[in-house]
């Protein structure tokens, strides 16, 4: 999940928002633009390309204060608020343990996507989950929970929070050199700690496909702390541009443009998001509809795409049959592939054209040209997981 760029076409005006670390921004020569009512860097000096390699290869930093945070809690009397929650979202959330996360998705009644969010189980002797949604819907996303759960659950906005995402695998070594406990996370897991005293939440998660954290601090710390990452050699500062090309080649989804309220779980290839048990229990919001899907299959999915040629094919291009007689999808996002080498794009195709290795075509300035449909992740995933303890 979890917001990375399409820029506005509007013009950077004053109603933009600005982050704790907009004048850091600036100082480091990023170009900024309006993302989501926010004055963002899409890049810095060195350019997209290579702030994407430095994250694969070392560790990039990424402002994404932006994005929502909240927490969530019960209201005196009330069932958990895990549970509560559960009735909004596919997930299974009430067996999470104390700092275990989980991604989930923010349904409505018709099992369209209104957003897809992280939900993490606060410490022991917290109660409440911590919830991070994307920065565009993220007004919607607050009222829409409050409004459903309310005489249940109380929604607590963290406004006053930045969000900071180290990513890479050079990541892991700089953040537990400042905080030795995060070493011991396993990807989507937590831990609430301090810094130099400052109250700081720490998770093993990003949106790269690679190994890495994303580290809730008070706003009034942040630039402070963000220049004591970008001390340590292996960080380098990272815009909006490397955060979408980076996620595009780990097959990760953009909410707006891969998954938005017209696309069901199933359509957005996201199955897995819908568990068995919630599956049985059906009690989530469309799921009549959605498990028809499951049975009956739907008429278009999401799947990844890689192009031929060398040819960049956008968000809107319509997708054709290999002969170019007839249009079967669009792409929703599109862009060259820098670990790869090459193009590399997702779109939602006939259901019928699903499969990896089905010849595609994709219509480019008036030109159908060669593509392929490829498994997802264009990319191997490097997330830290635990393993699993062998008998002996």
């Amino acid at each position: 999940m979890t917001d990375a760029p399409k820029p506005d076409t509007a013009p950077i005006t004053a109603a933009n928002k600005t982050t704790a670390l907009h004048s850091l921004h600036l100082e480091l020569g990023g170009k900024m633009v309006p993302f989501a009512g926010y004055d963002m860097p899409v890049h810095y000096p060195s350019g997209i390309m290579a702030e994407h390699l430095h994250t694969r290869e070392k560790a990039g930093l990424f402002d994404v204060s932006h994005m929502g945070q909240a927490y969530l809690t019960s209201l005196q009397g009330s069932t958990d608020v895990a549970v509560a929650l559960e009735g909004l979202v596919p997930g299974i959330l009430a067996t999470l343990k104390p700092g275990a996360m989980r991604y989930t998705l923010l349904l409505n009644d018709e099992g369209g996507i209104l957003d897809d969010l992280m939900v993490t189980r606060r410490k022991d002797g917290e109660d409440g989950l911590f919830l991070v949604v994307n920065a565009g819907p993220k007004d919607s996303d607050f009222a829409h929970i409050s409004k459903k759960l309310e005489g249940r659950a109380q929604l607590h906005r963290l406004d006053d929070r930045a969000l900071l995402a180290l990513q890479g695998p050079k990541a892991a070594a700089v953040l537990a050199d400042i905080a030795p406990d995060c070493a011991t996370l396993s990807f989507m897991e937590a831990l609430w700690t301090e810094i130099d005293g400052i109250p700081t939440i720490i998770s093993r998660s990003g949106y790269t496909g690679e190994d890495g954290f994303e580290i809730s601090i008070p706003a009034e710390h942040a630039e402070r702390f963000a220049r004591r990452l970008l001390a340590y050699e292996d960080v380098a500062p990272i815009g909006l541009g490397a955060r979408d090309s980076l996620r595009l080649e780990a097959g990760l989804c953009l909410y707006g443009h891969d998954i938005d309220t017209a696309t069901t779980p199933v359509e957005a290839a996201l199955k897995w998001a819908v568990p068995k048990a919630r599956r049985e229990r059906a009690d989530f919001p469309g799921a009549a509809k959605i498990l028809q899907q499951f049975t009956d299959g739907t008429d278009r999915v999401r799947v990844g795409i890689r192009p031929k040629d060398r040819a960049i094919a956008r968000e809107g291009t319509p997708i054709t049959t290999a002969d170019g007689t007839r249009t079967i999808g669009a792409l929703t996002s599109g862009g060259f592939g820098p670990t790869l080498g090459g193009p590399v794009a997702m779109g939602y195709v006939d259901s019928a054209f699903q499969a990896p290795g089905t010849d595609l075509g994709l219509l480019v300035r008036g030109k159908v040209r060669p593509a392929s449909v490829q498994a997802l992740p264009f990319v191997t995933q490097n997330y830290v997981r635990k393993t699993a303890k062998t008998k002996g």
